[in-house]
């Protein structure tokens, strides 16, 4: 494992682990490397000085690292901007659902079932249903999507 200093060209200091030079270099170009302050992936190593130990020094001192723990997932510097905009996009579009459809909770099979065979007029909804339901929905042909489910939803 090495760790660098690192800095993003609006001026913010941070570290990071990785398992090679090549791990960061990789990383680096795919753009992996996140500033975790201002979220942006232009980032470069910033001047460091070497951890020299001496002989006498080695037995005292502290062992490297193998695993870095992982921060908290919004602060995390390799999650990608494009899982952030994603994210952002389900998040908004579980919202307008949720702000212009009806909750129609355990019923939703059945209200399902009679807007699609012309039974109730059709209007926006969303509900629950086990999978054995949706798939049966499925197989007569009605469509149906689940919502979203975001990380920050089960917390």
């Amino acid at each position: 494992m090495i760790r660098y200093n690192l800095r993003c060209d609006r001026g913010h200091a941070f570290e990071s682990w990785f398992q090679s030079s090549s791990a960061y270099d990789s990383q680096i170009r795919r753009k992996l490397v996140i500033c975790p302050t201002c979220g942006t992936a232009k980032v470069e190593k910033a001047i460091m000085a070497p951890q020299i130990v001496s002989k006498k020094g080695r037995d005292s001192a502290p062992p490297v690292p193998t695993e870095q723990p992982a921060p908290p997932a919004e602060s995390t510097p390799l999650m990608m901007a494009q899982e952030r905009e994603l994210r952002a996009k389900l998040k908004e579009l579980r919202d307008h659902i949720v702000k212009n459809a009806d909750n129609v909770g355990e019923r939703f099979p059945n209200e399902a079932r009679a807007m699609h065979y012309g039974d109730k007029e059709h209007r926006p909804i969303y509900g629950e249903a086990s999978p054995d339901e949706a798939k049966s929905l499925i197989d007569e042909g009605i469509e149906v999507s689940p919502l979203p489910v975001l990380p920050d939803d089960r917390n």
